[in-house]
């Protein structure tokens, strides 16, 4: 099914053939200059740079400073160890209550460039829709469906990606950055630190995460709730990576991880009929968590279970039965996406199963093609990026702008023993004001919405049954590239936003 090393948004490229972009150093990354102890000497990044912008909005024009700068992270001893870059839209006047918001990519290894160009920014890149080319011009224009208008926006940059930058060795950045814990430890003192300098510690709070960035979020949320004195109001799970102990992989005898995945394929069918919806869905659900169980348990030697569960699981897929049939009615991501458009020569996303590509290598028994979707969008958001801030801002930086590094993802120290789930129920446990908002692309399968349905499904009501709350989409990992789907989110949030004034 997919790897756990490589979950979510950065980097699953089943079988790719394409290079890892990261192996190419920027000039003054902490590889590059070294001192005799094996840290970096290079000067530290600008101070912070500020310019005036201004994005029609909801209908309405908003006025914002946009702010690029860097804020260092220290060891016990005071020595600064790495330098984590944000991007910030303020409204100027506004009252100091005011939401502000806080957004991270995952990956792990993944710039916040994607949210922040792509679904809440007030400026966009066109991006993950079908037909989007890499050479296509990278132009930013007016984001209608931006949250600017209601929260101002701190999109953060972990270390290793963007520009952020460690200041020290190989070994001790992996050991400072690279893992689950020390990456929430060190993220959450850079949100009071950009609070507290930007006297904002009494404003409302707000945190959102994509992928491994929810992952990220509802650990960064009882962290700062419970270590360093910072209350959250609410939290943005888009396309989260919650449970990574459900997802298995192909020889996974429970039949949850296979569960996972076939809503995401069905939906994927459905939107190609034309009639994906709730209702269409809900039968899917209802079959996986009954029949779909029992015959799954009976196993293969069980002939008629077996027959029964791959005629169906052929039905809501559009597979061919025969070839379901032989698989015993375990169909995996990759066989899906291959083989769904088969005869077009095509192969679909893990992203989005209905964003495709030329297969490069129809007649090969063996997958050697990137993710349709995921080797597109890398070249508009780092081109649109890096022009943002160094030529429109003058965030004047030589180095390499890492919108997603590989190199970031394969040093990664994973500890799965303990799921973001735990931490969420603690903090809405915590504070009876805070609300939560799931939000998924129906045809996501690098991070599937039915594991998130049956995550919340398990979940004691806090006080009342809104706490916590799923929405779906059309689309896929990135379903707000979806001008319609990104309209539609932007409505969800704002409803909950204004819950909480």
């Amino acid at each position: 099914m997919r790897k756990v090393s490589l979950a979510c948004l950065a980097m699953v490229l089943a079988a790719t053939s394409v290079p890892a972009f990261a192996a190419d150093k920027p000039a003054d990354s902490a590889e590059a200059k070294k001192d005799d102890k094996g840290g970096d000497e290079a000067p530290l990044l600008p101070a912070p740079k500020s310019i005036k912008q201004s994005a029609v909005i909801g209908g309405k024009t908003v006025n914002y400073t946009a702010t690029v700068g860097a804020l260092p992270i220290k060891d016990e001893k005071g020595k600064t160890i790495g330098e984590v870059v944000y991007t910030a839209y303020t409204v100027p006047g506004a009252p100091t209550n005011r939401p502000v918001t806080f957004a991270f990519n995952g990956g792990p290894g993944a710039a916040s460039v994607y949210l922040n160009l792509g679904a809440l920014g007030p400026k966009r890149v066109q991006f993950g829709a079908q037909g989007d080319a890499p050479s296509d011009p990278a132009v930013l224009r007016d984001n209608p469906n931006s949250w600017l208008d209601f929260t101002d926006l701190v999109f953060i940059d972990p270390i290793g990606t963007g520009f952020s930058r460690s200041r020290v060795d190989a070994d001790a950045t992996k050991k400072a950055f690279y893992t689950s814990e020390n990456d929430i430890k060190y993220l959450s003192r850079i949100v009071y630190d950009w609070l507290n300098a930007n006297g904002r510690l009494t404003s409302r709070k707000y945190l959102a995460g994509e992928s491994y960035g929810g992952y990220r979020v509802p650990r960064l949320a009882y962290y700062l709730q419970t270590q360093m004195g910072v209350g959250i109001n609410g939290m943005t799970l888009v396309s989260p990576y919650l449970d990574p102990p459900a997802i298995g992989d192909d020889d996974a005898l429970s039949p949850l991880p296979w569960m996972l995945n076939l809503p995401a394929m069905a939906a994927g069918h459905f939107e190609r009929q034309g009639h994906l919806s709730e209702a269409t869905m809900a039968p899917v659900e209802q079959y996986l968590k009954t029949e779909f169980v029992a015959d799954f348990l009976a196993g293969p030697r069980d002939k008629a279970a077996t027959d029964r569960l791959s005629a169906k699981v052929a039905e809501i897929t559009g597979l061919d039965p025969v070839l379901v049939r032989r698989m015993d009615g375990r169909v995996d991501i990759g066989t899906y996406l291959r083989e769904i458009r088969r005869d077009q020569g095509l192969i679909g996303s893990v992203y989005d199963s209905n964003f495709t590509s030329f297969d490069p290598f129809p007649a090969s028994a063996r997958p050697q093609y990137g993710d349709p979707l995921l080797t597109t969008l890398i070249a508009p958001t780092t081109s649109a990026m890096v022009d943002f801030v160094t030529r429109q801002v003058g965030w004047k930086v030589d180095a390499r702008y890492n919108a997603l590094s590989f190199e970031v993802n394969e040093a990664w120290t994973r500890d799965n023993t303990d799921t973001p789930v735990k931490d969420l129920r603690q903090a809405i446990s915590i504070d009876p004001k805070m609300t939560v908002d799931i939000v998924h692309g129906w045809d996501d399968l690098s991070c599937p919405y039915f594991g998130s349905r049956l995550i919340v499904s398990q979940m004691p009501e806090f006080g009342r049954p809104d706490r916590v709350r799923l929405h779906m989409y059309p689309g896929g990992h990135m379903f707000y590239s979806r001008t319609d789907s990104g309209a539609a989110l932007r409505r969800d949030i704002l409803e909950s936003y204004r819950a909480g004034a």
